[in-house]
């Protein structure tokens, strides 16, 4: 080779140095390198927590209603645990425990809904994937069993978010969910809470546009957020609405922003209480937004995110990407449960009970 030619290489080589580039590795290289780097990333942790609405709460309510709602909390919890630790999807153990709440007729959803005034049941539900954002809601569907399946099925099986009342139950018969007539419904205290509404709504001579019933009937909702082993978040919301309510009235749970929110690279979120409240405030994407803007750690976003609301608007459960959980409210109660990979299982219903504080396990 002459000298002039290996000025050039050498060249060549000092330029290909200086832009960083190196010679390529055999696929064998590439393949023990892959591995190495996952045998030394650590596996997240998985994390869960639960609600079952918050408001006013009676502290004085008979010792075998209160074993109860703690049993059916608990009942939900352990099964969310046993599919995260099982390897299941934060998505999929999300929609599953809503499912075991919407069915338990203790809660303001699905099978234990509330009363509209005109005598009927109007539900609504969330979802939301933290990996993506992709999410999917539905509101005002009166013949759907499981509302939540529903609104996951709008986020895989169609182009769109959020659908509404007779369409959304039309979207339903396609895709064969499991529909029941409104008698399926019925809970004999959530009638009795109807009837008290009507009556005092009457003795007030209260205006269409103001009657909404009075303050423990505007609160129960149902969620769940999860952190699987992933790394993945996800959050969902199940609703009956508010006692008594009219005009297709329709709170925060189905909207994503408000009641539900899941971002993998900061939290998931589901919140509880005054929908119009948590709808002006935007506060479940208000929590992530405080997260990525301001810094703040999960409890301090959550915190800050409720301390906007007035006193007694109820609360929220969220679920950071690194496994850290918070539980959240202003109201006298929330139903709600914790648990994760490091042990953590319980179950409460008001701040300060078991020397449980106000605003977290």
């Amino acid at each position: 080779m002459s000298r002039s030619w290996m000025r050039v290489c050498v060249g060549v080589l000092i330029v290909l140095g200086l832009m960083g580039c190196t010679p390529a590795t055999t696929s064998d290289e590439v393949a023990t390198s892959d591995v190495e780097a996952t045998a030394d990333t650590p596996r997240p942790a998985w994390a869960l927590a639960l609600h079952g609405g918050a408001g006013v709460i009676d502290r004085d309510m008979p010792e075998d209603q209160k074993a109860g709602y703690l049993a059916a909390l608990e009942a939900a919890l352990e099964l969310g645990r046993d599919r995260l630790d099982a390897g299941d999807s934060a998505l999929q153990v999300v929609e599953t425990v809503i499912r075991q709440l919407e069915d338990e007729p203790r809660f303001n959803a699905g099978k234990g809904a509330v009363f509209t005034h005109d005598g009927t049941h109007e539900l609504d539900a969330s979802i939301m994937d933290g990996r993506d954002r992709s999410c999917g809601a539905v509101a005002g569907v009166k013949a759907i069993k499981n509302p939540i399946t529903l609104a996951r099925l709008v986020m895989t099986e169609s182009r769109h978010v959020f659908l509404i009342g007779a369409g959304a139950e039309a979207f339903a018969a396609r895709h064969d969910v499991e529909t029941v007539s409104q008698d399926y419904f019925f809970v004999e205290r959530r009638h009795r809470q109807w009837q008290r509404a009507l009556e005092r709504e009457a003795a007030e001579t209260a205006s269409l546009e103001t009657a909404s019933g009075s303050l423990d009937e505007k609160y129960g909702t149902v969620g769940v957020v999860a952190l699987d082993r992933n790394g993945d978040l996800a959050a969902g919301t199940s609703t009956g609405g508010m006692t008594n309510k009219r005009f297709g009235r329709v709170g925060d749970v189905p909207v994503i922003g408000a009641g539900t929110w899941a971002d993998n690279a900061t939290a998931a979120i589901s919140c509880t209480g005054f929908g119009e409240q948590f709808i002006r405030n935007t506060v479940a994407r208000d929590v992530a937004a405080r997260m990525s803007y301001q810094g703040l750690d999960l409890e301090a976003a959550a915190q800050a995110a409720i301390d906007q609301l007035e006193p007694g608007d109820g609360g929220l459960i969220a679920v950071g990407s690194d496994g850290s959980i918070a539980l959240v409210f202003n109201s006298e109660g929330m139903f709600r449960g914790a648990a994760d990979a490091d042990g953590r299982f319980e179950v409460a219903i008001w701040g300060g009970e078991e020397g449980v504080s106000l605003n977290s396990f």
